[in-house]
């Protein structure tokens, strides 16, 4: 009995439920995508569905199609990137606490919304527009197409690759670009030859995080491609089709992408772990006051990329205020879309952040638990579960929130239209970042600690309680924080999951925008990023950091 009593600890009972957990709720809906993708509408075995893709052009174009757009914009983003963090570290720069308060807002603001302000901006009745067809007689057609969505992209992602960058940058010690100076050594010779290979390891990183955001992005190329097909974009017409929706061949297309994010983050996993570089920077790079004409250069680069950046949310501020007649814009300025936007979306605004708060508390409970477990209670199990635990991070949104919808569309689990398939899509879209958070502050609190406690007499939760959680608090709770920021901007999962009832914030705009019922949408798009600014100005003051950390 006594033996039975230790196999059922507290620890053996949680790390029962995190499994069944990642069984029923991930590997049993993106199981069932696989298995539907096989089978035809009878229900037989068949391969119709993957044929059908691969026969055809209009469907084969759209993996090319997401490569190239999230190849370029990847591209771009980083060298931008990665400049910007080179510049803010070796040159000092006038007002820098302000640029990078602005581009953490613009950061964590949500990426659609970027696409909306630019087709407000640029689109074919765009004030850009306008003005450049007024001023040189063009009839220019606006932002739409591939080179909109790269714009937009790279732009959004500029700062996700700084802060990656500019981390790295700070752990290079200054000696060994002193030292490759007095060797004669010029100023980009150095950045090439030295800087970039010491940083292509956190480079590559964030490369990856570009690419897979880019690649499975639904609300930007849905709303500025205009019939440029990726593949997002392509599972969801095909999943959601007036004609009817055809679940295998969507269920193919998940498959497909899954295929590809993984092939994708496996080699970027195998090439980092080949230049994995140890840093430590006794003598830190540290910015110097420069004059002339390169500091003048520096300062605009710098100054443009950041208004770039914080573009899209100066546009929607403006426009939130503008009167509106109907669905147009007219002269004079006024509350009524922020009006709108409470009477109509209340529910939306209410259960966006009942939602976040909800799935933000579960989310920390798993996270710390899983994080534990795998850290302290290292098994077979557990092993297995740190593993299936990040499989999430690589199935996209839009496949996420399929599997989702098609296993749980029937009894005995009939979740479908209800908030708790909400909530799944948030939990298992950002539990793989907070366990990694969590398992990271454990590595640092030193073994010895717990086994002070339970030497004197504690148990292992009552340790974790009162010792091991109050060690870790500061860094889970500032994780929380920005984990609360992603989950209230979700939208690529989401939109296959709610009904009116279950709208949040971010559906609630897409859907204004695709209404073109600009006024509602931008006082909507204000109230997130209000919420985010202010949730991200809390962050800053508990931690006492002026950015993120991603690294």
């Amino acid at each position: 009995m006594r033996k039975k009593a230790k196999k059922l600890n507290f620890w053996n009972v949680m790390l029962l439920i995190a499994c069944f957990f990642f069984l029923i709720f991930f590997i049993y809906p993106v199981a069932n995508i696989l298995k539907e993708s096989m089978l035809d509408k009878s229900g037989s075995f068949s391969l119709a569905a993957f044929k059908k893709f691969w026969s055809r052009k209009y469907y084969t174009s759209a993996i090319w199609n997401s490569l190239a757009v999230s190849s370029v914009s990847t591209i771009f983003s980083c060298i931008l990137g990665f400049l910007f963090a080179y510049f803010v570290t070796t040159v000092k720069i006038r007002g820098m606490n302000l640029v990078n308060t602005l581009l953490m807002v613009s950061f964590v603001s949500p990426p659609f919304i970027g696409a909306y302000s630019w087709i407000v901006l640029a689109g074919r009745n765009g004030v850009l527009t306008s003005l450049l067809n007024n001023l040189f007689h063009t009839r220019l057609n606006g932002i739409y197409g591939f080179w909109g969505i790269v714009l937009v992209f790279s732009v959004k992602m500029v700062p996700l690759v700084y802060l990656y960058v500019k981390g790295a940058l700070k752990n290079m010690d200054n000696s060994l670009l002193e030292a490759a100076e007095n060797m004669g050594g010029r100023r980009w010779g150095i950045v090439l030859k030295i800087m970039m290979p010491l940083v292509m390891p956190t480079l590559l990183a964030s490369m990856l995080l570009v690419f897979m955001r880019c690649f499975a992005d639904f609300g930007t190329p849905m709303l500025i491609g205009e019939g440029y097909r990726t593949l997002p974009v392509l599972v969801y017409n095909t999943f959601v089709s007036d004609v009817g929706k055809d679940v295998s061949f969507a269920a193919a297309i998940s498959v497909i992408m899954i295929v590809f994010t993984a092939a994708i983050f496996l080699i970027q996993r195998y090439v980092t772990s080949k230049m994995t570089v140890e840093m430590s920077a006794l003598h830190p790079v540290s910015p110097r006051k420069e004059s002339g004409a390169k500091n003048v250069l520096v300062h605009a680069y710098v100054y443009f990329l950041t208004f770039m950046a914080i573009l899209p949310l100066l546009v929607i501020f403006y426009n939130s205020f503008q009167k509106t007649n109907g669905i147009m814009f007219v002269d004079g300025f006024s509350l009524d879309s922020y009006r709108k936007a409470f009477d109509r979306m209340g529910t939306a605004i209410v259960n966006t952040f009942t939602y976040s708060t909800i799935a933000i508390i579960i989310i920390l409970i798993l996270g710390v638990t899983i994080g534990y477990l795998t850290i302290r209670r290292k098994n077979a199990l557990t092993g297995m579960l740190d593993t299936v635990v990040m499989f999430p991070y690589i199935v996209p949104g839009s496949v996420m929130g399929i599997a989702l919808l098609v296993a749980f569309n029937k009894r005995p689990l009939l979740l479908t239209g209800t908030a708790v398939i909400m909530l799944l899509a948030y939990i298992l879209r950002r539990l793989p970042y907070t366990v990694r958070s969590s398992a990271g502050f454990l590595k640092q609190i030193n073994p010895s600690i717990d086994e002070a406690s339970l030497s004197l007499g504690a148990t292992s939760f009552t340790t974790l309680r009162s010792i091991t959680l109050p060690m870790m608090a500061p860094g889970v709770i500032s994780g929380a924080l920005m984990s609360w920021i992603t989950v209230v901007t979700e939208l690529s999962s989401t939109i296959f999951l709610n009904v009116t009832a279950t709208q949040t914030l971010t559906i609630a705009i897409y859907t204004e925008v695709v209404r073109t019922n600009f006024g509602t949408a931008s006082a909507l798009s204000m109230i997130l990023c209000a919420s985010t600014t202010v949730v991200l100005m809390i962050f800053f003051k508990l931690t006492g950091k002026k950015e993120i950390d991603v690294g």
